[in-house]
């Protein structure tokens, strides 16, 4: 895509970000001037994605101590923790969040015995090598799940997670378009993706923007479409993925993995190892958001249920390890036993891209 989700302006010392909630009818950037407008993106979805809000996460913590007047390492300390806390705080699920801000904080003792201002610059390139790394990993992802589509193939996914999810090309998506890089005839079928629209409105979006053939379908549609053998594998992102292989990733994605089973579909998911989380033994351990009632009570064009009716609205569900054919990472592609093959991958020689 020639859309740039996340940016650092040098010249204004700002975050921009692409306001994914005007898509697709209006591409519209949104600069973040203070660590409150970045709260508000991630929670509001101005950016999402599980490594888009990693990325975001870590400018955050620059624009939020940037202007800070701390004469002392414990004083800017605390505060670099503070902007960590309250951009934690946003978005529970996705793991990346954490481990980019974990990766903030380290930064800060890293260069204990430097000047404040030389730890602003610290941070700040710490961030610009998360956002370079990420789009490495992106890529290294669609080499790697690309190797598993055959020219002629269709692809049903669930949510967005592509170049708008990420700083680079995607995690489930980056397939595809790695695929079609080389030549690959692939098609992708994309569930609408309730409450939300991501699929409607992103992945739809930027699928046709890349001229790669997309159909758009309702999520309750997915059984019939594999019941007429128009699906030959599914292929999804994650936020968090346990250490025995069960993924959480937007609400929706366990029913479709159900079917797929029950279609004899491979799925496969695609996620950066920064969203496996071996410290959680299983899904049940995932903390899953519960967003506001109006998402599904409301659509766009106004109120599609009663005021008084009552709204359950998880963010994600959990997909057990038994459904999923394989995970797909910059590492390389793990598979059953997942105990044993996440934790081999955690010792996989892999560098990132060098930053300039």
């Amino acid at each position: 895509m020639n859309v740039k989700t996340i940016r650092w302006e040098r010249d204004e010392d700002v975050l921009v970000l692409l306001d994914q909630t005007r898509l697709p009818g209006e591409v519209v950037y949104t600069k973040c001037r203070d660590i409150a407008s970045v709260a508000e993106a991630i929670r509001r979805l101005r950016v999402r994605g599980a490594p888009a809000i990693g990325v975001a996460a870590a400018f955050g913590v620059v624009v939020g101590v940037q202007h800070s007047r701390a004469a002392d390492f414990a004083s800017f300390s605390r505060e670099v923790d503070e902007a960590a806390e309250l951009l934690a705080a946003t978005r529970p699920t996705a793991v990346n969040l954490f481990w980019a801000l974990d990766r903030m904080r380290r930064t800060v003792r890293e260069h204990g015995s430097n000047t404040v201002e030389d730890i602003k610059r610290a941070l700040l390139s710490e961030a610009l090598a998360i956002q370079s790394e990420d789009e490495h990993t992106c890529r290294l992802i669609g080499e790697h799940g690309a190797a598993l589509l055959r020219s002629g193939q269709t692809v049903l996914t669930h949510c967005n997670a592509g170049a708008l999810a990420t700083a680079g090309a995607g995690t489930a998506l980056a397939v595809v378009y790695q695929a079609h890089n080389e030549g690959k005839r692939v098609h992708v079928y994309a569930d609408e993706t309730r409450p939300v629209l991501q699929g409607a409105r992103l992945t739809s979006w930027e699928l046709n923007r890349a001229g790669i053939g997309v159909t758009l379908i309702c999520d309750s549609m997915a059984a019939q479409v594999m019941k007429e053998g128009r699906i030959d594998c599914v292929i999804v992102g994650a936020d968090r993925v346990a250490a025995n292989g069960d993924v959480a990733n937007k609400i929706g994605t366990y029913g479709v993995a159900v079917l797929a089973d029950a279609h004899d579909v491979p799925l496969y998911v695609a996620a950066p190892y920064s969203s496996i989380d071996l410290s959680i033994e299983s899904g049940a351990g995932i903390p899953i958001e519960e967003r506001e009632a109006a998402e599904v009570s409301q659509g766009p064009g106004g109120r599609t249920a009663p005021e008084e009716v009552e709204v359950y609205n998880p963010a994600f569900d959990v997909t057990p390890a038994r459904y999923v054919s394989a995970i797909i990472t910059e590492r390389g592609v793990a598979r059953p036993p997942y105990a044993e093959s996440l934790a081999a991958l955690s010792h996989h020689a892999w560098e990132p891209a060098v930053t300039g």
